[in-house]
C-alpha cells in the first residue's frame, strides 16, 4: 500500500467512514433508548439481557440501513488505485454511471445479518457490564472512563467475534467490481461462503480480524472521551 499509494493510502476512504459515523450512532442509540420502553412496557423494571440484545439488534439494523450506501461507497474508495476518483462526489457519479443504483446496496443483506448479533451483543454486553458494576459499587452513580473503555471493548470485542465472517462476505461483495472473482458462486452470500470456506478452510472467514481488534480499544477511547 505505500508503495503504490504513500503514506496517505492508508486512510483512503477515512472522509467517508468519519461522514457516515455521526447519524450511525446518532440513529443507533436513539433507536436504542426508544425501544426500549416498548419492550419493558409499563414497568419499570430493567431490561433482561436477552431484551437489551432484541432492542440492540433491531436499533442497529435501523441504523445501517440507513446509511448503507455510505459505507459501500466507503469500501471502494478504501480499495482504489491512486488517480482513480477524483474524490467522493466523483467515485459516486463513476460508480452509478457504470454499475448502476443497486452497486451501492451490495452485500447488504450479509451485513444486516451480521450487524444483528454485532449490534445486539455489544450494546446488551456493555449495558450489562455497566450495570453490574454501578450494583457492586452502590456508591459510584456513573462508572469512571476506566470502567467504561473496559466495557466497551470487551462488549465491541465480543460483537466483532460473532459477526466478523458476515462483516467479511460483506466486504467481499462490496468490493467485486474492483476485485471481481470469477467463480460461478462467487456471487451470492452463500456461494461466497462455499468459496471461502472451500479456498481457504474456516480460518479464512476470519481472515483481517486481528486489525479489528487492533482498532477496537481506540475506537471506544474516543467514543468514552466523546461521552465524557
Amino acid at each position: 500500500m505505500l508503495k503504490e499509494g504513500g503514506y496517505i493510502s492508508l486512510w483512503r476512504g477515512n472522509g467517508v467512514n468519519v461522514l457516515k459515523i455521526a447519524p450511525e450512532t446518532a440513529i443507533k442509540f436513539a433507536a436504542y433508548e426508544q425501544l426500549k420502553p416498548l419492550i419493558r412496557g409499563h414497568s419499570e423494571r430493567e431490561l433482561q439481557i436477552y431484551e437489551r440484545f432484541l432492542a440492540g439488534s433491531i436499533a442497529g439494523g435501523v441504523a445501517q440501513s440507513s446509511i448503507y450506501p455510505l459505507e459501500v461507497l466507503k469500501t471502494r474508495l478504501a480499495l482504489r488505485k491512486t488517480g482513480q476518483y477524483k474524490g467522493a462526489w466523483d467515485a459516486v457519479c463513476k460508480i452509478y454511471k457504470t454499475e448502476g443504483l443497486r452497486s451501492f446496496y451490495k452485500g447488504y443483506l450479509p451485513n444486516l445479518l451480521g450487524i444483528i448479533p454485532y449490534a445486539g451483543i455489544d450494546l446488551a454486553i456493555y449495558e450489562t457490564l455497566k450495570k453490574s458494576y454501578t450494583a457492586r459499587h452502590p456508591e459510584v452513580t456513573e462508572p469512571g472512563p476506566m470502567v467504561l473503555l473496559g466495557c466497551g471493548t470487551a462488549s465491541s470485542s465480543c460483537g466483532q467475534i460473532a459477526s466478523y465472517p458476515l462483516a467479511l462476505i460483506r466486504t467481499r461483495l462490496q468490493a467485486q467490481a474492483v476485485t471481481p472473482d470469477h467463480s460461478q458462486e462467487a456471487g451470492t452470500m452463500i456461494g461466497l461462503f462455499k468459496t471461502i470456506i472451500k479456498r481457504e478452510g474456516v480460518a479464512g472467514l476470519y481472515r483481517g480480524i486481528t486489525p479489528n481488534f487492533m482498532k477496537v480499544a481506540p475506537a471506544v477511547t474516543a467514543a468514552v472521551h466523546h461521552i465524557i
